[in-house]
């Protein structure tokens, strides 16, 4: 799987851009708040229907403007695929793939997998766990349908349910609904919970080598899921959760509340989550986006997309040089503020694009 152009129309501080990449490496560079990560963005949009950031649609269209639009040009298999996308201000966005038009963006993911690493994802392991639970969940929307379809519709029905129970007080027949939405919660929950516990133990297989790696042998990492309840108990502690949830107002038991834990040394080693140094919980993070790469190899027999936003220069040369190496035949596409990590690591470039204020120009 290789991105062989992508083009922008009114997106972010691009009117037009036209930008064709090589399939090894490519460099972006030049000085912040240029575009280089708004490149970057767009192809992220272009795989997963959102932004990395987090961004709506309104907030991605160039100021003034009303919509805009992503030409991403797939290679898959010796076969070439054209991915549009109109994002509006006030619709829905709209899709087609080879110009014919899906009737959900959740049909497109998939098609392009891409492991996004900026350096925020190096304090994936000391923040909260709806950074891990939002990693765990962008890695198997990618790789598995019935799981992103169990997550969207798990993830309504907790606001719809969070909605009666606020709503109770004023409107106590409504209580019935509840019986409903639990049913239902179970349903998609159950399977969340079983794709979530079979990710953790694919993960641990790959993520224990490339640390031991990464830490030249001193340090064992293992990854544990920590689910807020299994899946064969969700239906009984959600009767049993009624009476809080109608006190506080919220949905308190289910897979929305889950975690995973990040343990050197197990089974009786250190939560780096908690006790680790900042260097354990960097490396530990490192190591899972690495793992990314190799999940998506596993599981599509293809290889991912790999997109680098300004996270050399949070690294030292050790880690620097075994992430470049890591890369290997991987489509990369890389920004950066200069080019020394390259040129004093001789680090093969296969094309270098200068960025400067919404504008690209490719450089020999």
């Amino acid at each position: 799987m290789i991105i062989k152009s992508l083009e922008l129309a009114d997106f972010r501080n691009y009117d037009n851009l036209k930008i064709d990449f090589d399939r090894g490496t490519n460099i972006l560079y030049g000085d912040n708040a240029q575009g280089k990560t708004n490149i970057l963005e767009a192809i992220y949009v272009s795989a997963t229907t959102k932004s990395h950031k987090g961004s709506k649609d309104k907030e991605i269209i160039g100021f003034g403007k009303e919509e805009a639009h992503i030409r991403t040009i797939l290679e898959k298999d010796n076969a070439e695929y054209r991915v549009d996308m109109h994002l509006r201000k006030n619709r829905s966005k709209g899709i087609a793939i080879d110009g014919q038009k899906i009737k959900r963006a959740s049909d497109l993911i998939g098609r392009l997998n891409v492991v996004f690493f900026s350096p925020e994802d190096l304090s994936i392991i000391k923040n909260g766990p709806s950074e891990r639970r939002r990693f765990m969940d962008m890695e198997l929307c990618q790789l598995d349908h019935i799981y992103l379809n169990s997550l969207s519709k798990y993830n309504k029905l907790v606001v719809e349910r969070n909605k009666v129970l606020k709503d109770l007080y004023d409107h106590p027949e409504n209580s019935v609904l509840l019986d409903v939405q639990d049913k239902q919660l179970c349903e998609y929950g159950s399977v969340i919970i079983k794709a979530r516990d079979k990710f953790i133990k694919e993960l641990n297989e790959i993520i224990s080598p490339i640390h031991q790696k990464l830490t030249g042998g001193k340090e064992l990492l293992s990854v544990y899921y920590e689910p807020n309840v299994e899946y064969d108990d969700l239906e009984k502690k959600l009767i049993a959760a009624r009476k809080k949830d109608i006190y506080t107002k919220q949905t308190t038991v289910g897979p929305h509340k889950d975690d995973f834990s990040f343990i050197i040394g197990a089974p009786e080693g250190i939560d780096i989550r908690k006790y680790g140094s900042q260097g354990q919980q960097r490396t530990a993070s490192l190591s899972l986006k690495l793992s990314e790469i190799e999940i998506v190899k596993r599981s599509k027999k293809e290889n991912p997309v790999l997109l680098l936003d300004d996270v050399l220069s949070e690294l030292d040369s050790n880690r620097q040089n075994y992430l470049l190496n890591t890369i290997g035949d991987i489509q990369t596409i890389i920004t950066c503020t200069g080019l020394d990590e390259f040129v004093n690591n001789r680090f093969e470039i296969d094309k270098l694009f200068k960025v400067t204020d919404g504008t690209v120009s490719s450089e020999n």
